[in-house]
């Protein structure tokens, strides 16, 4: 057996210590600067054997390191002020290829004749900087022609909140500056008006609590225009390790659309009301009519009648006379009963003696008229109702009976009128072929949307469930409004 003693065995750690690095390591002559011995790494990336590594300086592998700073470095390690020094320089392979490398260089334990150079390989380091670098630009040119404010937002479980970032959009929405917002984030909650605050706080609860997206919208004063804004936060959030919820997001000025949107809903509000003021003005016209026909008409109709019946009783001898006297009587008799119908069709005369009196008469002319079997069940003999209500309920029931009529080839209808404490239900039901989607939503289909904005007027609700094999359900709801 060899015998080992120490120095034997550390030089052998030493060596295997040096060629399993990763970093290049130098042993260079303090004199001439002449590489005394370099490791494997060192030898793979420049190239070279160590035989020719030898003969060359360290100048020779770092042109762009000139001997005057290499002697002030060294000075600093040979005298003792300091254990390392650092330098970040360019390393020449033998194919004339270049690199960068940091070199950290310490004394040797002989440091009168060499010291020892540690290079790092910066090049996949300055190539993930280049990339970073790119990727926050491009980052920040995304951001700044992005309309909305970017942020995130971090809630602790102390439930603080803070701003990590702050897109510099914060300025033009807000008022002020992203850093101040990101310094205190209590500023944004002040820029709330105080009746939204409590929406802003329970919608975020609510998405920290679920993980759901955070949906926000409210107003906020921004006191450096005098001025309130619309906004909108649409943010996605994240649960941290420590109990905290991150969430990244955007703030959008969303002003001109709420805008836009009231002004819409104030438009269909007074289109509502033109066209429920149109059709009250419209049905007193037609009461109107309905009476002067009736009267004026009925009465006229019925004085020639007594006339003609007198003359009748007169000219009895006369067949010639007769004849064209009989036809008169019966054109006077068809012509009442014309008068009738259409004073009827303008205002059925049954409407003043209630809603309930009016719906069973439609109910019994339908079935009469359109041989379809129509069935009306109430739990009330009359409901007080203000005439305009009932007149515009009377009316949404004969479309509902038209469209059945015309549409639903069905055999069997059921109505259900009921009241409720402060409403009334109206239900229709008919066994037809059902109603498609696309027949509610057509460009003429007037017949339906009349009824929905009749109801609607009353300030009630209209719902239409339909199937090919249950037909078709109506079901009307409206507040009571007495007299």
């Amino acid at each position: 057996m060899l015998p080992f003693n120490q120095e034997t065995i550390d030089v052998a750690w030493l060596l295997t210590v040096l060629n399993g690095s990763f970093s290049e390591i130098y042993f260079i002559d303090c004199a001439t600067k002449k590489i005394a011995h370099a490791n494997e790494s060192a030898l793979t990336n420049l190239q070279y054997s160590l035989n020719e590594l030898t003969q060359k300086t360290q100048f020779d592998i770092s042109p762009t390191l000139t001997p005057e700073v290499l002697d002030e470095l060294l000075a600093n390690i040979c005298n003792h002020t300091q254990q390392s020094v650092s330098i970040e320089t360019t390393n020449l392979r033998r194919d004339g290829s270049t690199y960068p490398i940091a070199f950290r260089l310490f004394r040797s334990p002989d440091p009168a004749h060499s010291y020892i150079a540690i290079g790092s390989d910066l090049s996949q380091q300055q190539t993930n900087a280049a990339a970073l670098q790119l990727s926050e630009s491009r980052f920040q040119e995304i951001i700044a022609n992005i309309p909305s404010l970017v942020f995130q937002l971090l809630r602790r479980p102390d439930n603080s909140v803070a701003f990590p970032y702050v897109s510099d959009r914060c300025a033009d929405l807000l008022g002020i500056v992203s850093n101040a917002l990101i310094h205190d984030a209590n500023l944004f909650v002040d820029l709330i008006v105080p009746d939204d605050r409590a929406t802003y706080w329970d919608t975020m609860q609510q998405s920290a609590s679920s993980m759901h997206t955070w949906n926000w919208k409210g107003q906020v004063w921004i006191e450096a225009w005098q001025d309130i804004k619309w906004i909108a936060i649409r943010a996605t959030p994240t649960l941290q390790k420590d109990g905290s919820t991150l969430w990244n997001g955007v703030i959008t000025n969303v002003t001109q659309t709420k805008h836009e949107e009231m002004e819409v809903k104030q438009t269909q509000a007074q289109l509502a009301e033109l066209s429920s003021h149109t059709e009250r003005i419209k049905e007193q016209e037609r009461t109107r009519i309905a009476r002067e026909v009736h009267d004026e008409l009925g009465g006229n109709l019925t004085a020639i009648k007594m006339a003609v019946t007198l003359v009748k009783r007169r000219l009895a001898t006369d067949d010639s006379c007769l004849e064209k006297i009989n036809y008169i009587d019966m054109l006077a008799d068809r012509t009442i009963e014309s008068v009738r119908r259409i004073a009827s069709d303008l205002r059925p005369s049954i409407l003043d003696l209630g809603l309930v009196a009016a719906i069973e008469w439609q109910t019994r002319e339908f079935e009469r008229q359109m041989g379809i079997t129509c069935e009306f069940i109430t739990s009330d003999d009359d409901i007080a109702l203000n005439s305009d209500q009932a007149t515009a309920l009377f009316r949404v029931f004969q479309e509902a009976l038209t469209n059945i009529s015309k549409h639903a080839n069905a055999t069997l209808v059921h109505v259900h009128l009921k009241k409720q404490k402060a409403d009334i239900t109206l239900e229709i039901d008919d066994n037809g072929k059902g109603m498609e989607q696309a027949d509610r939503l057509k460009l003429k289909s007037f017949g339906i949307r009349g009824m929905m904005e009749r109801v609607n007027s009353l300030g009630g609700q209209l719902s239409i469930t339909s199937s090919t094999e249950t037909g078709t359900n109506i079901l009307i709801n409206i507040p009571l409004t007495h007299e």
